[in-house]
């Protein structure tokens, strides 16, 4: 039914939260195959899952898509959405919060505490600096790794971020005005600079494993740092995914200055991103 003077959006039955929950089943089944080195089925199995996957993100954001352009939703729908997408990144600071926790609690607290306990026996002569090994490994040359300076690559995707901030607010500003020549190009703008990021990163992380010996299996050092850093990666890979849908959405005419949240959540998710990345640049590259 149409919303535009009141009542609430009722969708139909759908059959896409089944389509996604085979999806899952396979990546699940798959995977746990793969662990077990029962192959090809694990292989077979997650192929076959990220495929339906795939057919569920397209089929279901496409009906999404398709409600919102014929004027289903209307400002309690709007609401809803925003609520949701605020909560969504809600758990996403607390996914990132506790990885951050993490490198916090093993600097200030866990390796002071080696430190502290004198015992011999256990770890004799153990250096008790961040970043460290640990006691077991520290005496062996073998793991010893370099730290990644702060000043390289990671200050210039630190500038690239901040940037890409700036652009993705111009393409905002830009629908607000009905600028659509803005809003592309912003948009066009915000996506190469989050992929020439991520080329970046891809570059620190063979400099890391081939010339620094910094590996995630490197102490508590290694796996916060590509913990925090990968997954930080990953997000950038799907926010610049979903600009990229966002700018095809744009190109067909998609979003008015008074009805455009699809952008908006997704600019949301950006800004989010990019305050995450500050936080890494302070705490894993500057002050480590």
């Amino acid at each position: 039914m149409s919303t535009s003077t009141g009542g609430y959006y009722f969708a139909p039955p759908s059959k896409w939260p089944v389509v996604g929950s085979t999806a899952l089943f396979f990546l699940a089944a798959g995977t746990v195959c793969w662990m077990n080195d029962i192959e090809p089925a694990g292989l077979i199995g997650k192929v076959i899952g990220f495929a339906i996957l795939i057919y569920m993100m397209f089929g279901w954001f496409g009906n999404v898509i398709a409600e919102s352009e014929a004027g289903l939703y209307n400002k309690q729908v709007d609401k809803s959405f925003r609520w949701s997408m605020s909560w969504f990144i809600f758990s996403e600071v607390m996914f990132f919060a506790a990885f951050f926790g993490a490198l916090y609690y093993a600097r200030a607290f866990s390796v002071p505490w080696l430190g502290d306990f004198d015992n011999a026996f256990l770890w004799s002569g153990y250096d008790a600096k961040w970043p460290t090994l640990g006691p077991y490994f520290e005496k062996d040359p073998a793991m010893a790794f370099q730290t990644m300076g702060a000043w390289g690559i990671p200050a210039l995707n630190t500038a690239l971020l901040l940037a890409s901030g700036v652009t993705i607010t111009y393409a905002h500003h830009s629908l607000l005005a009905n600028n659509r020549s803005g809003l592309i190009w912003g948009l066009v703008a915000t996506i190469a600079l989050g992929v020439v990021f991520l080329g970046f990163q891809v570059y620190e992380y063979v400099h890391a494993y081939r010339d620094l010996n910094l590996k995630l299996t490197s102490g508590v050092f290694g796996s916060t740092f590509f913990m925090l850093t990968g997954f930080h990666g990953f997000h950038v890979t799907v926010g610049a995914i979903m600009l990229t849908v966002i700018l095809f959405r744009c190109m067909k005419g998609h979003f008015k200055p008074e009805h455009h949240f699809g952008f908006e959540a997704v600019a949301w998710y950006w800004h989010f991103v990019d305050v995450v990345w500050l936080g890494l640049f302070i705490f894993v590259y500057v002050l480590v």
